[in-house]
């Protein structure tokens, strides 16, 4: 990386598999495109729920948001065109609303809501149990979120 630091970009959008599977994709670490290491787990929520599972981020109950952390060398890919593949990848203008969270699992977002997308502080940061990183390179025919396509 030629003495550049990396820098982090987190994306959140309720599921974190398909976030995952296709900036990893479209970005191989092996190809050396830009992405150095990618997380999925938890940003946001309450502050005095900390180190939050899988089990209980999916209650609702702790506000935190399921998330990719992608941590990258800015001199192959700069954030702007991450960020840019994510919005357009997933089509989605996500506004960040703690107050409530909507399961992809039940049925993804409830019809004609309108969803924003809003850039802010990521907040802390909590791995995702191992069985969840690369899940879906690990498990080809595992669940995707129906909004996780390619639009560009």
């Amino acid at each position: 990386m030629s003495g550049t630091t990396p820098q982090v970009a987190t994306f959140a959008a309720g599921c974190f598999w398909g976030v995952e599977h296709i900036f990893l994709k479209h970005y191989p670490i092996a190809q050396n495109k830009g992405i150095l290491k990618t997380s999925v787990g938890y940003t946001g929520g309450k502050e005095n729920v900390t180190n939050p599972d899988y089990k209980l981020v999916c209650t609702g109950a702790t506000d935190h948001a399921e998330a990719l952390r992608i941590e990258f060398d800015p001199t192959l890919v700069k954030y702007d065109e991450l960020v840019g593949r994510f919005t357009t990848t997933f089509r989605i203008q996500e506004q960040i609303d703690h107050s409530r969270r909507i399961s992809p699992l039940n049925g993804g977002y409830p019809l004609g809501q309108k969803i924003a997308t809003q850039i802010v502080e990521a907040g802390p940061w909590w791995d995702a149990e191992d069985y969840h990183q690369e899940y879906l390179h690990k498990n080809p025919s595992g669940y995707q979120c129906p909004t996780h396509r390619l639009h560009w």
